[in-house]
């Protein structure tokens, strides 16, 4: 059995002056759901926030980009052994806002993700289509580009650091929901996408969260599906009930 994660996605959202009220906020609403690993993903500059928010909790702390550079002329970037330095545990790579907004790459993807995993940090690495794509029946098509240029050169061994996000893009903050059967497809294709990169054995361990709209009223349909293993929850994982609803409907899946 995969162990159910839930990890929050704060966006450009929450001031350090308030971080740590919500990551109490959220780790008191959850306490009791030891079964499920809850991840808050912060703006950098809120991460020695929720770190520290963190401590003696049974939440952990993560970022929502990292570079793969070491260190280096690059402006407005933060790099893992920042991240590590400050207690952070976890970082998203390559959501589709960073791709749309900001010219992420499969290719620029791929070697965050490495860097990531190598600097002993999980990586949540996202895939997902745009509605444009899935009417234009590309939906495996660009899910499979995206895994198999994202995830070029992650080894078998790499897998106990990587978690993947399906978020499909035209349900992201749209209130649109793809239906559990479309999202269990879509995981399907992921897992066996990605069994081809690193076999089926180890792409059975890999957990594959649902990304797009998961709220607390449609969380336990969506995390029934045999391949759905969690959320990637943006606007509800900025309200502690909300997202507590969704880690209580995760602990029961």
């Amino acid at each position: 059995m995969r162990k159910k994660i839930i990890a929050g996605n704060w966006k450009m959202n929450v001031k350090p002056s308030e971080t740590a009220a919500l990551v109490k906020a959220i780790a008191e609403a959850t306490k009791d759901y030891t079964n499920v690993d809850i991840v808050c993903c912060t703006p950098a500059i809120d991460v020695p926030a929720a770190v520290e928010a963190c401590k003696g909790t049974q939440v952990k702390a993560g970022a929502e980009n990292a570079h793969w550079e070491a260190q280096g002329a690059y402006t407005g970037e933060i790099s893992t052994g920042m991240l590590v330095d400050a207690g952070a545990e976890y970082v998203i790579i390559g959501h589709s806002e960073r791709r749309q907004y900001f010219g992420e790459t499969d290719e620029t993807v791929n070697k965050r993700a490495r860097a990531v995993i190598a600097a002993g940090l999980t990586a949540i690495v996202c895939v997902g289509e745009t509605l444009e794509e899935r009417e234009a029946g590309k939906l495996n098509e660009v899910i499979e580009r995206q895994m198999n240029v994202g995830l070029k050169d992650v080894t078998a061994a790499d897998c106990a650091k990587l978690v993947i996000a399906y978020e499909p893009v035209w349900a992201i903050g749209t209130g649109k929901t793809a239906t559990p059967d479309q999202a269990q497809e879509v995981h399907a294709l992921i897992r066996a996408t990605l069994a081809k990169l690193v076999g089926a054995e180890t792409a059975e361990t890999v957990r594959i969260q649902y990304g797009g709209s998961m709220k607390p009223g449609n969380a336990a349909e969506l995390l029934a599906k045999k391949d759905i293993d969690g959320g990637l929850i943006g606007g509800a994982a900025l309200k502690a009930a909300d997202f507590a609803g969704i880690i209580a409907a995760a602990a029961q899946a």
